[in-house]
């Protein structure tokens, strides 16, 4: 081999990158001692972006495509270089491949219990965790913010801090949606759509874009569990029927209880003579307990004054009582003409039109003729 054709080896002509993973990011081209030569060609496939960096400043940036290298298509390295007018000899650029594939099965979770005010339960603590999927949106503000100099960067790199902002989120986002600990498990999507759209700026901050989010689980005390599922059950279950279920169960343990055979029938005998008792007393009180109990006659309660709204400079405003709106019309900012509406009236309408306002405008004249 001659000396030109070593010199030759020693330029790259074809720069690619083929990812043999799923969860590589980021791949700095290989090029120890190789300079890239003028009319290389540059492979970058679908789901990828390549950036050219110069001496630690971005340079080009390139889309799925084949290029052939030139001053045309290195506008912005050329600049850096000097080039004016083409170049001929061989440089040296650091060429990151960036994957914009989703990578998929990223897991969060709360390391440690996340404290909530619950309206019925108080303080409670509850877990949560999940699955979302993230891909690069900004390749040179991702290199920029969290690569670095790095050459193969990949999302278990990224993982911890990731995680930390989807839980810090998800705190938030459950503290401000009020809702009741037992309305967890069915608004999982709701939730999962909401802190989506809490974590999506602070990711696309570095150049992430957050595609998919989804909560899998928020787990709470067994207590406060337990709780739940019993008062869940009281809106279905039948208090005749359990009353009855319990009754039978405990005949049977009495008639069990009894010594010998003479025994066994007499306890059995007494047993089904106290089922009718027990039964009919505890329906009894049941019926009673659900029956309202008489209490001395009340008076109705007094028929609260409709509130009215109404148009004041252009504006809604209200809601006004009648004397609050009698003061508006002494002081000519309220009218028979003034619109108005309250709760149950299907239009706005004139106030010189409902009946209710008519005591409004006794000592109120009417407008002056001509004016």
């Amino acid at each position: 081999m001659g000396f030109f054709d070593k010199l030759r080896g020693e330029f790259i002509d074809i720069i690619q990158w083929l990812d043999p993973s799923d969860d590589t990011l980021v791949y700095r081209f290989e090029r120890y001692q190789n300079e890239i030569k003028n009319g290389a060609k540059l492979t970058v496939r679908e789901g990828q972006v390549a950036v050219f960096v110069n001496e630690g400043q971005i340079a080009d940036v390139f889309t799925p495509g084949m290029y052939s290298l030139t001053t045309q298509n290195l506008p912005i390295l050329s600049t850096l270089k000097g080039w004016k007018f083409g170049f001929n000899s061989p440089f040296q650029a650091e060429v990151y491949f960036i994957s914009t594939r989703n990578i998929t099965a990223q897991r969060w979770g709360t390391k440690n219990a996340i404290t909530l005010n619950d309206q019925r339960f108080g303080m409670i603590e509850i877990r949560a965790f999940g699955t979302y999927v993230i891909r690069v949106k900004d390749a040179p503000l991702f290199i920029k913010e969290i690569v670095g100099t790095d050459g193969n960067f990949t999302s278990d790199k990224i993982a911890e801090q990731l995680k930390s902002m989807i839980v810090t989120r998800f705190t938030n986002t459950v503290g401000k949606s009020n809702l009741p600990v037992e309305s967890y498990a069915g608004n999982i999507s709701d939730i999962s759509l909401f802190v989506l759209g809490e974590i999506g700026p602070e990711f696309e901050k570095y150049g992430i874009e957050v595609t998919n989010f989804l909560i899998e689980n928020i787990s709470m005390p067994e207590e406060v569990k337990k709780e739940i599922f019993e008062l869940s059950r009281l809106n279905v279950v039948d208090l005749n029927k359990l009353t009855q279920m319990k009754t039978a169960k405990a005949i049977e343990n009495a008639s069990l209880n009894e010594g010998g055979t003479a025994g066994a029938g007499i306890g059995m005998g007494m047993g089904i003579g106290m089922a009718g008792q027990m039964t009919n007393m505890m329906v009894n009180q049941h019926q009673q307990a659900q029956q309202p109990q008489a209490a001395a006659p009340m008076p109705p309660p007094i028929p609260a004054a409709p509130s009215f709204f109404t148009v004041l400079n252009g504006q809604q405003a209200g809601p006004f009582e009648v004397t609050a709106l009698k003061q508006l019309a002494a002081q000519n900012q309220f009218n028979r003409d003034s619109l108005v509406w309250y709760a149950g009236l299907a239009n706005w309408t004139p106030a010189g039109q409902l009946a209710e306002l008519s005591g409004v405008f006794e000592n109120v004249p009417p407008p002056i003729p001509g004016l």
